[in-house]
């Protein structure tokens, strides 16, 4: 049995993501994998391929891409579309509309799942632009990071497999180095590995930095190990620094067992160059999941959570009280997570992966011999799947990867398309149809073919804006309207030249009929140049005029409630509560109810005098779905409140990093 793709529906209790944000993301990244002291980026221990790659071309912001931070906690039952690939062996799940997830790999002949499977649907401030979820095996490309695609639709479609059977194509233009990419899926004949062949391709005359991680969630447990070819590792945690550390033992415990650590880590393993790739996940009997791949995929990493209070309290956020904890097995284009390796122009990166269940002698598993313990896995993984059937099997993908889907099945972003259609593009296998076009790609497609943007037909919050080189030099030619001026500022300041985009939003200023996307840019600007009474000053003008002009419907609230939460917290650090509060007076009750309108309210009552009000907020309780991972904002705001303990139901906000930080 060959493979054969089918559609299905998934049930499961789902918070809504709600409406994107729709204020542009100017402010730099708020991640937490960047180290924290830059003199100490390049340490003398580091090969010199790796030094060179933490530096290379790192993001400032997401744009052009949206903030996804509108959902809330609230789950209800939903119907979820997904796509099923079975052959005798392996039953795989995916999901199609929320970037290409692997759900699912479930091994019939021992009834087992080989992933960690997430019972909820619960978005989580995770990703580069917000909303993220844990569980299966997710796609990361763009940049250090969980990829901006999680809450978004792929391109989806059967394409022939190289053995004669069907494979499941995913693909996607990812917007953050305007890169396309496809994943393939297949099941050989009765085997019990799934295969997954990945090509990243640079259509550019321009070197693009490539950043690529294939995360794998796996049920943690007591004598759950983790196993990778390496004797070393590069250890990184939230005080944000990279050291090289022994495996299996450092620090006084056997860290390659996700239960035997405190605090979240990640673990890169320094693979030796000509090694076989590959990382397991194996429980006390000896069983488990394994990944390897062809030698492109270099890195190999360990994520646990750890075994203290905030780590299990984070793992309670991202499912339900009661849920089996995970770790991450990855796989990357690079040594660690903080690198981005240069792709050159007209380039691709291509390789193969392969997921399946490995079963291994439990006493050299869990034995005290690190060598024995690697090497009979790896024995067990070469008896499985050789290594040169992997390499085979990548040989004979490489020509399917430009076939032609012949089914198509899902629908993602019209992005792509615009690319293609601006660049002349040919990409063979991966069809990014006109057909694609929506709302968002309309006013880009009169830039494209009339040189200007047209002018709204109603009044609504502006759309996303484009930043790459080749749109930024279509709008600094095209005719100086408002909405033109604002957008061209957004684009320079994405490339980095702020004074620029200061002026071309003052520049739209005065004959704009809609004024607050433009001051709230301005008060953007202001508040990291290190003026907060002048950002103060334009966020305060920017709410009214948002006032005066909103009208009702989803976007509405969503541009009042980004605009709302923006100017509160400017208006408090400039010491101003009276104006803090006449905000907060504005703001729909719906909105005000959020977890992070009621930190802002505490923080108004605190800005007042009234830490007795404040603490009314926290007895009251509440919880703040979209806060950032490793953010301690609540935390400190309760420390300002009261020198007790902060309660229990807020201890996903305790601070993630060790005492010493």
């Amino acid at each position: 049995m060959a493979t054969t793709v089918r559609r299905s529906v998934l049930t499961l209790p789902a918070a809504p993501l709600g409406q994107p944000n729709p204020l542009p993301a100017l402010r730099p990244l708020d991640e937490v994998h960047t180290l924290g002291d830059p003199a100490g980026r390049v340490r003398e221990d580091m090969p010199r391929d790796m030094a060179r790659q933490i530096g290379h071309q790192p993001l400032s912001t997401v744009l052009p891409v949206r903030i996804l931070d509108g959902y809330g906690r609230e789950r209800t039952p939903s119907d979820l579309d997904t796509f099923v690939l079975e052959n005798s062996r392996l039953r795989v799940t995916v999901l199609p509309g929320l970037g290409g997830r692997i759900r699912s790999l479930f091994h019939k002949p021992t009834g087992r799942e080989l992933l960690y499977v997430n019972p909820v649907l619960q978005p989580a401030d995770f990703a580069l632009n917000g909303a993220w979820f844990s569980g299966g095996i997710e796609w990361n490309i763009g940049a250090t990071g969980h990829s901006t695609l999680a809450f978004a639709p792929v391109h989806a479609a059967v394409v022939p497999a190289p053995d004669g059977g069907e494979m499941l194509r995913l693909w996607e233009w990812e917007r953050l180095r305007d890169l396309p990419f496809q994943v393939d899926l297949w099941l050989p004949e009765d085997s019990d590995f799934l295969y997954v062949g990945v090509r990243v391709r640079n259509p550019h005359e321009r070197t693009a930095p490539v950043y690529w991680w294939s995360n794998t969630a796996v049920e943690e447990g007591t004598r759950t190990r983790v196993l990778a070819p390496a004797d070393s590792a590069w250890h990184f945690g939230y005080a944000r620094t990279l050291r090289r550390v022994p495996v299996p033992e450092w620090d006084g415990a056997d860290r390659t067992y996700p239960l035997r650590g405190e605090h979240p880590a990640d673990y890169f393993y320094e693979v030796p160059d000509g090694a076989r790739r590959w990382i397991a996940s194996l429980d006390a009997s000896g069983q488990g999941l394994v990944q390897t791949s062809t030698d492109l995929l270099r890195g190999r990493k360990l994520f646990l959570w750890g075994t203290g209070r905030v780590g299990r309290r984070w793992q309670e956020w991202l499912t339900e009280p009661g849920t089996a904890g995970y770790a991450e097995i990855q796989a990357g284009l690079a040594r660690t997570q903080l690198e981005h390796v240069p792709l050159e122009a007209g380039g691709e990166f291509a390789w193969l992966e392969a997921y399946g269940p490995l079963a291994a002698d439990p006493g050299r598993v869990h034995g005290d011999d690190w060598r024995a313990a690697r090497e009979e896995v790896a024995r067990r993984l070469e008896t499985a799947l050789p290594r040169a059937t992997v390499e085979k099997a990548y040989a004979a993908w490489r020509p399917y990867a430009d076939a032609e889907p012949t089914t198509s099945l899902a629908t993602g972003s019209g992005w792509g398309a615009l690319e293609v259609l601006r660049g002349n593009l040919k990409l063979p296998g991966t069809p990014f149809p006109e057909s694609t076009f929506g709302e968002e790609q309309a006013p880009w497609l009169a830039l494209l073919h009339a040189g200007a943007l047209p002018e709204p037909r109603r009044v609504v919050p502006p759309g996303p804006t484009l930043v790459a080189p080749h749109w930024r030099d279509m709008l600094e030619t095209a005719p100086a309207s408002p909405l033109t001026e604002y957008h061209l500022g957004v684009a320079q300041w994405h490339a980095g030249d702020r004074a620029q985009a200061v002026r071309s939003w003052e520049r739209g200023l005065p004959l704009a009929p809609s004024r607050w996307p433009l001051l709230r840019c301005l008060a953007v600007a202001d508040r990291l140049a290190g003026n907060p009474d002048r950002a103060a000053d334009l966020y305060a003008e920017a709410f009214d005029d948002l006032c005066e002009e909103r009208r009702d419907g989803e976007h509405w609230v969503a541009a009042t409630a980004a605009l709302g939460r923006e100017a509160i917290t400017a208006l408090l650090a400039a010491d101003r509560p009276d104006a803090a509060r006449a905000v907060w007076d504005r703001l729909r009750d719906p909105v005000r109810a959020r977890g992070a309108f009621r930190l802002l309210e505490a923080r108004i009552l605190l800005a007042e005098g009234d830490p007795a009000g404040a603490r009314a907020v926290f007895d009251a309780g509440f919880e703040v779905a979209d806060l950032r991972e490793g953010a301690e904002a609540l935390a400190e705001v309760w420390s300002r409140i009261t020198d007790d303990p902060l309660p229990d139901r807020y201890a996903y906000a305790y601070r993630t990093r060790p005492p010493s930080c």
